[in-house]
């Protein structure tokens, strides 16, 4: 890292320029005076002082020699822990005072008693504020997936992302959603390998997203999208309770879309997800045109997987599946 790249990232914990400077080059020269310090770095020694006494305030430097005159920088654990935990608060007041000038803006435009609760988002404001909302998502997101799709049914990298740093996805789609080979191939499945839990239904009442139970969008599903292109952003209220609820009990009565980690080693990948998309309700055709297979091949599929699993029909196969922990 350059010099400049580590007085950039001082300057961002609060110190100033000359402070930041005085410090890395006190680094590199270790312990050192005033007078000596101030001429490397071509200051004014009365600038060089008034660094370094903010610098000995912070806990970052401190007086080294038999009389005290000299000056040496110490471990910055302590002085830079400080800075931190003052730039975090003045971030937080930052948020603190956006939010309610946010919130004075929104009575002044729509006086309301419940403005604040409910907003409205519409045009091509929408897929900006989706984008948005989900990059912030910090622990969880909660989705009812069905089209048609504000992106275009195109890949969510922002999920992909999410997902490697730890926030947890449970999406559960619709069957229309399933069946879409498209979005099936570009979103479905590598969100699923990337690690989100999913589940299906027939159907959907609406499109849904919670983030963080601190925020919902919600928009229209597949009947009504023609007649209104528009978005609700709910804000916490006894509506978020209920629409997360709502995610829970569909939740619980979903299909699983993808297998636990008790699957046996020997079951084939192309076994695996002809059970996956079994699970879903669609059709043998549509099964074939996802995994991009024959009929042929996905019939000769299903009779080993009957032939493993002793059964003679789905429902058994299905029975053979749950009781050995796969689903």
């Amino acid at each position: 890292m350059s010099e400049d790249d580590r007085s950039a990232h001082l300057l961002r914990l609060g110190l100033s320029k000359c402070e930041s400077v005085a410090y890395l080059a006190m680094l590199d020269t270790g312990p050192t005076t005033v007078p000596a310090l101030a001429r490397r770095l071509d200051q004014a020694p009365l600038d060089t002082e008034r660094a370094l006494a903010r610098l000995s305030r912070l806990g970052l430097v401190a007086s080294h020699g038999p009389d005290g005159s000299g000056i040496a920088p110490i471990e910055p654990s302590i002085g830079l822990g400080h800075l931190a935990n003052a730039r975090t608060a003045e971030l937080q007041q930052a948020h603190l005072v956006a939010m309610d000038a946010y919130r004075t803006f929104r009575r002044q435009v729509h006086p309301q008693a419940v403005d604040h609760l409910v907003e409205v988002v519409t045009g091509p404001q929408i897929v900006e504020r989706i984008m948005q909302v989900e990059d912030a998502a910090a622990t969880e997101v909660l989705r009812f997936d069905t089209p048609p799709w504000h992106t275009g049914g195109t890949p969510n990298p922002i999920e992909i992302r999410n997902l490697e740093r730890g926030v947890a996805y449970r999406i559960v789609y619709s069957k229309s959603a399933v069946e879409n080979g498209d979005y099936y191939a570009c979103n479905i499945r590598p969100c699923i390998a990337a690690g989100e839990q999913a589940r299906v239904l027939q159907s959907l009442p609406v499109k849904l997203g919670v983030f963080d139970q601190q925020l919902a969008i919600v928009s229209m599903a597949f009947g009504d999208a023609e007649v209104n292109d528009s978005m609700l952003l709910v804000h916490p209220s006894s509506l978020l309770r209920a629409l997360t609820g709502l995610f829970e009990t569909s939740w619980r009565s979903a299909y699983p879309l993808h297998f636990g980690e008790r699957v046996p080693p020997a079951l084939r990948p192309i076994q695996r997800r002809i059970l996956e998309l079994l699970g879903s309700g669609v059709t043998d055709e549509t099964i074939a045109e996802l995994l991009g297979i024959s009929r042929r091949t996905l019939s000769r599929q299903l009779e080993q997987l009957n032939l493993a699993a002793d059964a003679t029909t789905r429902f058994q196969l299905a029975l053979y599946a749950a009781r050995k922990g796969w689903i």
